[in-house]
């Protein structure tokens, strides 16, 4: 959930994610767009093709699906997707425009704590919403989870 734009700094998309409860990509459209078919449109005119795809990808991600984000000190979190997409235009300053309603785990989690995957994949930099391919990521992570729901009942 980093911005794509140099002029943000990092770190503030996670933050604001993480304090609302929700997952999200940059794409700043003015005026904001009508419905998802209209920022997908717009994206492929305004920046490129690649960023309506990933628009849509991101839209078409099934609710329930696990995320991983991780924050500026390289602490991950672990979240669900709940939720439909939606432009939120309260969020141009940090380009978190495209949104969908996330619950994320309060327990924070390391480099040591997550699937090699996973770690794998942030420490390649990339700025883009991304699925990881292992095999081994969608289980381990929906056993974090499930560890995770079961500590909170107690």
């Amino acid at each position: 959930m980093r911005s794509r734009r140099d002029d943000v700094p990092d770190g503030l998309a996670v933050d604001r994610a993480l304090e609302l409860g929700l997952c999200g990509i940059g794409g700043v459209l003015r005026p904001p767009p009508r419905g998802l078919d209209d920022a997908i449109e717009r994206l492929s005119t305004s920046y490129d093709e690649r960023t309506a795809r990933r628009l849509q990808r991101f839209a078409e991600v099934p609710e329930g699906a696990f995320v991983w984000t991780r924050e500026i000190d390289g602490i991950y979190r672990l979240g669900r997707l709940g939720g439909p997409w939606r432009y939120d235009a309260s969020a141009v300053a940090v380009d978190l425009v495209h949104v969908r309603p996330c619950e994320w785990l309060a327990r924070p989690f390391t480099d040591a704590d997550v699937p090699p995957a996973v770690a794998f994949t942030f420490s390649r930099g990339g700025r883009n919403f991304q699925r990881i391919r292992d095999a081994a990521v969608e289980p381990a992570t929906a056993e974090l989870w499930a560890q995770m729901a079961e500590a909170t009942k107690r």
